[in-house]
């Protein structure tokens, strides 16, 4: 197999990598919001479906007609499946049972899963420095919620569901690495909802129950367009982007930053209370992704391979 191109972080892919933590740590707030009302398998029906309608006409105004070879489609729908239909539905059933804020923070482990996958299928090493890096970051994680990972309860099926998720998304690393190679962030991406679309179609009509949508109030309704508009569509575009720029592993450690967006959403918008710990915590995670980036350590004459 030959192995892709080099990638490198920037100044600007860490500052699309904010970005982007904005926007998906706003999709735990919205599904917080919409699980009051829908199941997971509407909510991730409505998240990919409303994502892909406003896709497809930017699509065709500024890269014309969707693609018809059979590469773009096949890389496509493998990101469908394991960037989009097993981790969104996986992420919002957990939310049934786990806050948005918690839900978050497991999905932080994503780096790991992705840098052990990309080094099982030779694709970058796990060197010292991100070994290093991501077990700060675990611990910032950890941090965060205390001793909530130690006394789950009822809440356990709900962190293993986004424990699942994360090996998904980790899963997807070596996929986007070696499959996506030449096609644009907005191909990808738009192509990717549609096959998500469709996919989550079949699974809602065999499972689930499409009147469910009939009674839902324009609070969760908000919600959803949020959800798809900027935490999805927009989302997704600048994802592509970074994988483009610097790697799957580099836009892997948003999922370390998401949860500082996401538990301050939570208490800004939600009401949860913002504790000391997820303040220590969000500043751990933060000195994860200086030492993963490494400009600070050449600073101080530190190398890490």
């Amino acid at each position: 197999m030959t192995k892709p191109p080099q990638t490198q972080a920037d100044i600007q892919s860490w500052l699309l990598l904010i970005i982007l933590s904005i926007l998906w740590g706003g999709s735990f707030m919205f599904i917080a919001v919409a699980v009051k009302e829908l199941s997971a398998l509407q909510i991730v029906l409505a998240r990919v479906g409303l994502a892909a309608l406003l896709l497809i006409p930017i699509h065709l105004v500024w890269q014309g007609p969707l693609p018809t070879d059979r590469r773009t489609w096949t890389a496509a729908l493998g990101m469908s499946v394991m960037n989009n239909v097993l981790p969104f539905t996986l992420i919002t059933w957990g939310q049934h049972y786990i806050t948005g804020g918690l839900a978050s923070v497991i999905n932080a482990t994503t780096p790991m899963f992705t840098a052990l996958f990309l080094a099982a299928f030779s694709l970058e090493a796990i060197t010292p420095r991100k070994i290093i890096a991501l077990v700060i970051g675990l611990v910032g994680v950890g941090i965060i919620r205390g001793v909530e990972f130690s006394n789950m309860g009822p809440q356990g099926l709900g962190i293993l569901a986004v424990m699942l998720a994360s090996c998904f998304y980790g899963l997807s690393g070596p996929w986007s690495k070696t499959r996506l190679i030449g096609i644009s962030p907005l191909t990808t991406a738009t192509c990717q909802l549609i096959g998500s679309s469709i996919m989550m179609m079949v699974i809602v009509g065999i499972f689930g129950d499409f009147g469910e949508y009939a009674g839902v109030t324009t609070h969760t309704w908000a919600a959803l367009i949020g959800l798809a508009a900027f935490s999805t569509s927009l989302a997704y575009l600048l994802f592509f982007r970074i994988i483009a720029r610097a790697g799957p592993s580099f836009v892997s450690l948003c999922t370390m930053i998401i949860p500082v967006f996401a538990i301050l959403m939570g208490f800004l918008f939600l009401g949860e209370t913002l504790t000391l710990n997820e303040v220590l915590g969000a500043c751990v995670i933060g000195i994860a992704l200086l030492i993963i980036d490494g400009r600070v350590l050449k600073r101080f004459g530190l190398t890490l391979a």
